[in-house]
C-alpha cells in the first residue's frame, strides 16, 4: 500500500494517529521526524524482533547498559558510552560490574534496576524465545544482582569483545511487565504492539502496516529530547521510500540505494545528503538441506561443485555496478565494508562462466534440449525468494537468472512479503534466497549468529568444523590481534570455497534528511540511534513540527 502524506493532506495523517488540528507548536522542543521504511514490524519486543524496522523504533524506546560509540570499536570497553550504566570496572578479567543509574525508570514510573538486568539476560539466552543476539551471548556465564543497582557479569573466559556482548546484544527489558507471560508467547505478545520501555521516546500509538508514532519522555533522564514527535511511515517497497522523501511526505530515509536516487536526493532543495560507512551486504544464501527436510541433502545444492559453479558463473562486479554504479564493492567474504576483517586478500571464487559449465558438466549434468542442464532426470532448476518490496533486489534477481541461464541453469524467481521470506527461511522451505543483511559491527557476533554451527540465523545449514573452529580461535582472547586476523582470513577462505552463498555486494551507505533537521549524527551500525539528540531550530519549523497530537 503506498499511501502518501502531502502537508496538503497532514490531516488525515493526524486523524490516522490520533492528532488534533495544525498546532502552534513553538521552541526548542517542538518538531515531528517522519521516517520511511519497507520493513513492517511484526513486534517491538527486543528479544523477538526480527528486522531493521523493528530495531531502529526499539532503539528510541529502550536502553543498554553502554552503547557504542562513533569510532565503532568493538574491543574493549574504552570508546562505548554510559546509558543505563553511569559507570563499571572489572573486578578481574572475567568479572565485569555495572553501577546503574539511579535516575533512569520505565514509562510507566517503576525504577529500573539490576534485577531487570538479570531478567533480559535470562531471556535473551533462553532457547524457547531464540533471539537472534543468543550465540553471541554464549560466552556469558551468569547475570547476577549485586544489589538493586548493581549488575554482575561474569564470563567464562576472557576475549576482546566481552565488554561488547554484555551491553550489544541486548536491550533491557521491564521484569515487572514480562515475567508473567509465558515466553512461548513472547512473540504476539500484546506488549509487543505496545511497549513501555526506559529509553527517550515512549510509544504513542499505531496503526498496523502503517505507521508507528513515539513521542519523547520530557522526564528522560539523560536530557529532553528536541524533538517532539518522531513517525515511522511503512511503505510497501524502496521506489516508494524514496518518493516519500524527494516530494517532502517525509523527512529521512537511511539508504538511497541506487546512484540514480543518490543523485535525485542531491538535487533536491530541502534534502541534505549523509553517506557513511556501510553495515549491511546482499548476499544470495543457499539451503543446503532439502526443501523443508533438514534431515536431507538439498538434491541440488547439497552439492559443493554445484554451488562452486553457480557462483563461478556470475560476474558481480558487474552485477554491482548495474545496480549500485560505483555505490558498491564485491565483499571477499560475508561481511559489509565496515568490518575491520575486509581482507582483499581472501581468495575468492572469480567471474568464470566457462569454468562453470565444464564443472557441471564434469559432474554429470548434460545441457538438455531446452538448454537446460539434467542429471539423473533432475532438472538443473532452483526458486529463488527475494522481497517484494526490493527494487534492488529484484533487479539482482533477474541478472542472476540471466546469466545462471547462459550456462543450463533454470531459475524462477519467486516475490515475496518479506514475513514470509522469514517463514520459509524458518521452515527450510526454500531453495535461495537475496537478503540484505543488516550487520553488528564486528564479526564475532556478525558471523557466529549466520554461519557457524547452530547459529540463529543458520538458514543454510552450512556445517564445516574447520571454519567454526577458526571462528572460535579469532574470537578467543588468548591470541594476538595479528593472530586473530591470520585466523580469519583462513575461516574466510574455508566459507568462500563451500559457497554457502554468494556475497553480491557491500554497497556505501547514503542516507537523504531533511535539510531543517540540525545536530544530525549517523552511526554506521544503527542509522536513527542518535535521533534523540537532533534538534529542529524554532526558525526551521514547519507545518508538520507544529502539529497537536
Amino acid at each position: 500500500m503506498n499511501f502518501r502524506v502531502s502537508l496538503v493532506a497532514l490531516g488525515a495523517l493526524s486523524l490516522a494517529l490520533g492528532c488534533s488540528g495544525r498546532g502552534s507548536c513553538k521552541g526548542d522542543y517542538c518538531g515531528t521526524v517522519v521516517f520511511v521504511t519497507a520493513n513492517n514490524p511484526k513486534t517491538l519486543l527486543p528479544p523477538v524482533i526480527d528486522n531493521s524496522g523493528a530495531r531502529d523504533i526499539d532503539e528510541q524506546l529502550f536502553l543498554r547498559l553502554a552503547d557504542i560509540g562513533m569510532s565503532i570499536n568493538t574491543v574493549g570497553d574504552a570508546d562505548f558510552v554510559p546509558r543505563l550504566a553511569t559507570h563499571w570496572e572489572w573486578d578481574d578479567p572475567k568479572t565485569l560490574v555495572f553501577h546503574l543509574d539511579p535516575r533512569a525508570h520505565w514509562h510507566d514510573g517503576v525504577a529500573v534496576t539490576a534485577n531487570d538486568v538479570a531478567f533480559s539476560f535470562d531471556a535473551y539466552r533462553d532457547p524457547t524465545i531464540n533471539s537472534a543476539a543468543r550465540n553471541s551471548l554464549t560466552k556469558i556465564a551468569s547475570v547476577t544482582v549485586r544489589d538493586s543497582l548493581t549488575a554482575v557479569f561474569r564470563f567464562k573466559e576472557r576475549y576482546p569483545t566481552a565488554f561488547y556482548d554484555a551491553v550489544y546484544q541486548m536491550w533491557i527489558v521491564p521484569q515487572h511487565l514480562l515475567a508473567q507471560i509465558p515466553r512461548t508467547d513472547w512473540l504476539t505478545a500484546p506488549f509487543g504492539q505496545h511497549p513501555i520501555g526506559d529509553g527517550p521516546y515512549r510509544f504513542t500509538s499505531s496503526v498496523p502496516g502503517q505507521t508507528v508514532e513515539l513521542t519523547a519522555d520530557s522526564t528522560f533522564f539523560l536530557g529532553r529530547p528536541h524533538i517532539r514527535h518522531l513517525i515511522w511511515k511503512i511503505v510497501a517497497n524502496g521506489p516508494t521510500a524514496v518518493s516519500d522523501v524527494v516530494t517532502n511526505q517525509a523527512d529521512a530515509i537511511d539508504f538511497l540505494g541506487s546512484p540514480a536516487n543518490i543523485d535525485q536526493a542531491k538535487k533536491t532543495p530541502q534534502l541534505s545528503v549523509y553517506p557513511y560507512p556501510g553495515s549491511n551486504y546482499l548476499y544470495l544464501e543457499f539451503n543446503l538441506r532439502a526443501n523443508g527436510d533438514s534431515t536431507e541433502p538439498h538434491p541440488i545444492l547439497g552439492d559443493r561443485e554445484v554451488r562452486r559453479a553457480l557462483t563461478l558463473a556470475l560476474d558481480r562486479r558487474a552485477m554491482a555496478t548495474n545496480v549500485f554504479g560505483a555505490y558498491a564493492k564485491v565483499p571477499p567474504g560475508p561481511m559489509p565494508q565496515l568490518w575491520s576483517i575486509w581482507d582483499t586478500t581472501v581468495r575468492t571464487l572469480p567471474f568464470d562462466s566457462t569454468g562453470a559449465a565444464r564443472l557441471l558438466a564434469g559432474h554429470g549434468w548434460r545441457l538438455g534440449p531446452d538448454g537446460i542442464r539434467v542429471k539423473d532426470s533432475v532438472r538443473l532448476s532452483l526458486q529463488v525468494a527475494v522481497t517484494s518490496t526490493s527494487a534492488g533486489r529484484q533487479q539482482y534477481a533477474r541478472l542472476l537468472q540471466a546469466q545462471w541461464k547462459a550456462v543450463g541453469v533454470d531459475v524462477q524467481i519467486q516475490p515475496l512479503d518479506q514475513n514470509l521470506i522469514q517463514d520459509r527461511l524458518t521452515s527450510g522451505k526454500f531453495d535461495a534466497v537475496i537478503q540484505f543483511y543488516s550487520s553488528d559491527p564486528t564479526p564475532a557476533s556478525g558471523i557466529t549468529q549466520h554461519w557457524v554451527r547452530g547459529a540463529p540465523d543458520d538458514y543454510s545449514h552450512y556445517l564445516n568444523d574447520d571454519f567454526d573452529r577458526l571462528v572460535a580461535q579469532a574470537t578467543s582472547g588468548t591470541v594476538s590481534t595479528a593472530q586473530a586476523r591470520s585466523a580469519w582470513r583462513a575461516a574466510l577462505n574455508i566459507i568462500n570455497a563451500d559457497a554457502p552463498g554468494i556475497w553480491l555486494a557491500a554497497p556505501d551507505n547514503v542516507a537523504a534528511i531533511h535539510s531543517r533537521i540540525a545536530d544530525v549524527k549517523i552511526r554506521p551500525d544503527s542509522y536513527w540511534s542518535l535521533v534523540w539528540t537532533w534538534r529542529i531550530p524554532a526558525d526551521k519549523l514547519i507545518d508538520r513540527d507544529r502539529a497537536d497530537r
